[in-house]
């Protein structure tokens, strides 16, 4: 496995990270043991979770945040994780209503408060802001983290869902005030471009090639969620089903015949490829699932392979 480090605290990370986003609902006691056993049995230390994951199954809000404690504890890895948690998320309907400034320091010292009671932690590595708000002014955000830092609550601060202009003023109102900024940033990115798309303000974002290239000038390490786009390049149904996306699927699955990999680690190590410095979420129900996404980071493409791959 292979390792990054990041933050002013060199809190040290596995390239691939452990996505909890299934965690206390469809994968629970000892099947989601087993997912994260082959895991951590591969090298992997950084898990990500987040306050509201949980809310749309009738396990309900801090299912997940519950569950990812109680595997780790029985496992054994609790002391040596990397957890990330998320918090500050907008309104979810009747499952997760929200306060209208869900990114107040109120609001983000909340809940830090259940996301330690839930995971049976006194601290996090990393707390990242799960949506931004443009109403909120960066340095009351940078303000209110740094708070938590102080209390020894969070080592490292991440920004989830931001765009890279808004991480920049953060980060600048950080450095002109001695504070700590933000230290990488978690987005959608996979090489299937998703359905959806984004507004002039959204709270969710998925990396443009223009995005790619600010935070690669930024040095901004990028968690990438969705990492496989949901097993499109498995499978080849669902949300990312575009013919865009077909045409890049045949071409991994080309490709990984070449190689004698599968088109899901051809995928992965797309991501591991780029300029920017990834960090791929994985998710996964099965062990030999993620035991394939693991073997992802001894493949390297060449940057003809990566853009073949991408534009054809």
């Amino acid at each position: 496995m292979r390792m990054l480090t990041i933050g002013p605290g060199d809190i040290e990370v596995s390239r691939l990270c452990f996505g909890a986003g299934d965690l206390g609902t469809r994968a629970k006691g000892a099947a989601a043991e087993q997912v994260l056993a082959a895991y951590i049995e591969g090298g992997g230390t950084f898990f990500d979770t987040a306050h509201c994951y949980g809310f749309w199954a009738s396990e309900g809000v801090g299912a997940g945040e519950v569950e990812l404690g109680r595997c780790l504890r029985a496992l054994g890895f609790l002391d040596r994780a990397v957890i990330a948690t998320k918090g500050a998320h907008p309104d979810g309907g009747p499952g997760y209503p929200r306060p209208d400034r869900y990114l107040s320091p109120e609001t983000i010292a909340s809940d830090l408060d259940e996301s330690l009671r839930r995971l049976g932690v006194e601290h996090v590595a990393l707390l990242y802001l799960h949506r931004d708000d443009r109403r909120v002014p960066v340095g009351e955000v940078i303000e209110a983290l740094n708070a938590e830092i102080h209390r020894g609550r969070v080592r490292c601060l991440g920004a989830s869902n931001w765009s890279a202009e808004r991480i920049a003023e953060a980060n600048q109102y950080a450095a002109r005030n001695s504070l700590q900024g933000f230290a990488i940033c978690q987005v959608q990115w996979s090489l299937a471009t998703p359905t959806w798309t984004m507004g002039p303000d959204p709270t969710m974002r998925y990396v443009t090639r223009d995005d790619a290239a600010a935070y690669c000038a930024m040095g901004m390490p990028l968690a990438a969620y969705s990492a496989t786009a949901g097993g499109y390049f498995s499978h080849g149904t669902g949300a990312f089903d575009t013919e865009v996306n077909r045409q890049r699927r045949q071409r991994a699955l080309a490709l990984a015949q070449g190689l004698g990999c599968t088109a899901t680690q051809v995928a992965l190590a797309w991501l591991l490829s780029q300029q920017a410095t990834v960090l791929p979420i994985v998710g996964a129900l099965r062990p030999a699932h993620m035991k394939e996404a693991l073997a992802a980071v001894e493949i390297e493409l060449t940057a003809e392979q990566a853009d073949w791959l991408r534009d054809g």
